[in-house]
């Protein structure tokens, strides 16, 4: 019997997640620490846990808040994506694959140009009107998506491909079209939205959102065992017991809803699907029961480094050009793409040497 199909082992399971949980729980640690002015992470936590009256503290303890808040959310936003996306690559049996691969990054996008250009400001549950435009426009994709893939081709993965794309074409059409009508303030809003963001002034849009982001982990984790057997062919996955099209559904809704969570708090992050499952891939290899949480936990780490870097380079290149350090933090859409591009074709040269040489 293969790994895949064997039971599981405790210590195989812990060595590889021990360390992948120790090192997301080291970057959260000195995550308050980090910015453009820079803090102890002692003090930082300090001034959280005391409740004094002296203002250095007071200031200490609001700029650590703020921190953290952006923390939890490029937390909750690289572990959405990443366990997306390696549900998503095996779903398509394609390591390009990514959570948006079915247009669910253009609705989104559409749905909050749209909410922009309308001047929709509302805020209904604590969500603001562009999340809930966003998360109109990522489940109107999906819809579609489906309903064009099932009646036209049948639900294969290259039908849904094929409908994602073409759809995402069209909603990144109707972006530009959308742009090109708002205003000097709305294209600023909306250009600054399509970079990303995980800036947030609380903890209140993250803790929102982490209901339905934790029924897409919890769904997706459980569909881990069918995902070993379903990468090896529909067929044979039938033949031993997986019900093949319920499985699909659960990937294909549990991933959707998980990346529209994503969409409408943060933007369009890129690359954090597609990079870390790869990675990871290629490290401990293609059992899902381990796969999908190590992605998991590995893609907050990744996105909290990329916060990282999005608050420091700025400041950095402050002080390079002209000794002054700069507060404005960059979009970290910008900093995800600009890592993930080379690093990703790294891989695939690594990848492609290991197979000639065995």
């Amino acid at each position: 019997m293969s790994a895949m199909q064997g039971s599981l082992s405790f210590k195989r399971l812990a060595l590889p997640i021990l360390p992948a949980a120790l090192a997301l729980l080291a970057v959260v640690a000195v995550s308050p620490g980090i910015g453009s002015q820079p803090i102890s992470a002692i003090d930082a936590w300090q001034a959280v846990m005391e409740d004094g009256e002296d203002p250095e503290d007071a200031i200490v303890r609001n700029i650590t808040m703020l921190r953290l808040a952006r923390t939890v959310c490029a937390l909750l936003a690289g572990t959405t994506l990443a366990l997306c996306g390696a549900v998503t690559q095996t779903q398509f049996r394609n390591v390009l694959a990514t959570p948006y691969t079915l247009g669910i990054a253009s609705g989104g996008a559409l749905g909050a140009a749209i909410s922009v250009l309308l001047g929709w400001n509302a805020t209904i549950l604590g969500l603001g009107a562009e999340s809930w435009a966003a998360l109109v426009g990522c489940a109107a994709v999906v819809g579609l998506v489906l309903l064009l893939a099932g009646t036209l081709y049948g639900l294969s993965g290259n039908s849904l491909v094929l409908a994602g794309v073409a759809i995402g074409f069209f909603c990144s059409a109707m972006l530009m079209f959308t742009t090109y009508l708002a205003d000097v303030r709305g294209k600023e809003q909306i250009v600054r939205w399509m970079m990303s963001s995980v800036e947030k002034m609380d903890f209140d849009e993250p803790l929102r959102m982490l209901p339905p982001m934790a029924i897409s982990w919890i769904g997706l984790l459980l569909c881990a065992p069918g995902l070993n057997q379903l990468q090896l062919g529909e067929e044979l996955a039938a033949s031993r017991g997986v019900r093949v099209g319920w499985l699909q559904t659960a990937n294909i809704g549990f991933a959707s809803l998980g990346t529209a969570c994503v969409v409408s708090l943060c933007g369009p992050i890129g690359f954090v699907g597609l990079l870390v499952p790869h990675a990871v891939r290629l490290i401990i290899g293609r059992d899902h029961r381990l796969l999908l949480p190590l992605a998991a936990l590995w893609g907050g780490v990744f996105l909290i480094v990329c916060d990282w870097l999005a608050r420091l380079l700025p400041v950095w290149w402050g002080r390079w050009q002209d000794g002054e350090s700069s507060a404005a933090g960059l979009p970290i859409g910008v900093v995800t793409s600009a890592i993930g591009a080379p690093v990703f074709l790294l891989l695939l040269c690594k990848a492609r040497m290991k197979r000639k040489i065995s």
